[in-house]
C-alpha cells in the first residue's frame, strides 16, 4: 500500500511543480521579449536493490527555452526596441554581473541611468547614463542620441552605445532571474559575450512574449487534472487501508 502512496504523492509533486512552470509563462504573455520555458515529464525508474526496477516515478523537467521570435508591433516609442535575428541587449544583473535579455522597453531611472526591466543598460564603459530630460533616439546599430530640453534638433548629441551581442539559442542559459548568459567554459568560468558591430535593431517597436496564452492555459489544466487524478490514487489508497485494517480487526 506504501508504493502506492509514495508513487502517487511523487507524482503529484511534480504535477505541481510543472504548473508552476506554465502559471510564469502565462503571468508574462505581455512581458516584452519574453521567452517562455519549456517543460515535460519524464519517467525515472526507482532505483533499489532488486536485480530490475519494480516501479517507476514521474520527474518534471525544464528541458530548456523556447526561442522563437514572438511578434513585434510598432508603438511609435522612441525608447522602445525590437532586436533582429539572433541579438540581445546586454544588462547588469542584480549581482554586478553582465546578462542578457531580449526586453526592450527602455526608461530612464531617476539617476539618468538607461534601464531595461529595471536593470542598467550595459554600454560602451558599463551601464549607460543619459541626461535627464532629455528626448532620446536610438540607432539602427545601438547608438543612443539626445536632445536637451527646449534644444533643436541640430543639437542632437550622441551619449553613447548599448552593447549588443549574438548568440545562436544553443549557446544561452536562462537563470532563475529570467535573464540568459552563455554556457560557462570548460573550466567553469562565466564567460561574456563579445559586441557584434553587425547586430541591429529597430527603434519605435517592441517584440512581444512568445508564449501563446491558449497553449498555456491547456497545459494548465491537463496539470490540474494530473494532480486530481493523483490524489483520488491516494484517496482510494487510503479507503483500501481502512477496510483491511477493519478486516483485521474483526474478532473470530
Amino acid at each position: 500500500m506504501d508504493r502506492i502512496l509514495y508513487t502517487a504523492m511523487g507524482g503529484a509533486k511534480q504535477s505541481i511543480d510543472a504548473q508552476a512552470v506554465v502559471s510564469n509563462n502565462l503571468a508574462n504573455t505581455s512581458t516584452a521579449g519574453f521567452r517562455a520555458q519549456l517543460q515535460a515529464m519524464r519517467a525515472v525508474p526507482v532505483q533499489g536493490d532488486a536485480l530490475q526496477a519494480t516501479r517507476t516515478a514521474v520527474v518534471a523537467t525544464t528541458p530548456g527555452t523556447d526561442f522563437s521570435a514572438g511578434p513585434v508591433n510598432a508603438t511609435g516609442r522612441d525608447m522602445d526596441v525590437a532586436l533582429k535575428g539572433d541579438a540581445w541587449l546586454a544588462v547588469q544583473d542584480a549581482a554586478g554581473g553582465e546578462a542578457y535579455t531580449r526586453r526592450g522597453d527602455l526608461q530612464v531611472s531617476a539617476n539618468g541611468v538607461l534601464t531595461s526591466g529595471g536593470l542598467p543598460v550595459i554600454g560602451e564603459g558599463g551601464p549607460m547614463v543619459v541626461p535627464l530630460d532629455s528626448r532620446l533616439s536610438m540607432g539602427a546599430d545601438g547608438t543612443v542620441s539626445a536632445i536637451g530640453p527646449g534644444e533643436t534638433p541640430d543639437a542632437i548629441v550622441e551619449v553613447g552605445r548599448l552593447k549588443l551581442a549574438t548568440a545562436a539559442p544553443g549557446q544561452l542559459l536562462r537563470g532563475d532571474d529570467g535573464l540568459f548568459r552563455p554556457l560557462p567554459a570548460e573550466d567553469g568560468t562565466a564567460t561574456n559575450l563579445p559586441r557584434d558591430e553587425e547586430a541591429r535593431l529597430v527603434s519605435g517597436a517592441l517584440e512581444g512574449s512568445n508564449v501563446s496564452a491558449v497553449e498555456a492555459m491547456v497545459s494548465m489544466l491537463d496539470n490540474a487534472r494530473r494532480f486530481e487524478l493523483q490524489m483520488k490514487v491516494i484517496d482510494d489508497a487510503n479507503n483500501n487501508a481502512q477496510r483491511a485494517n477493519s478486516l483485521l480487526s474483526l474478532q473470530g
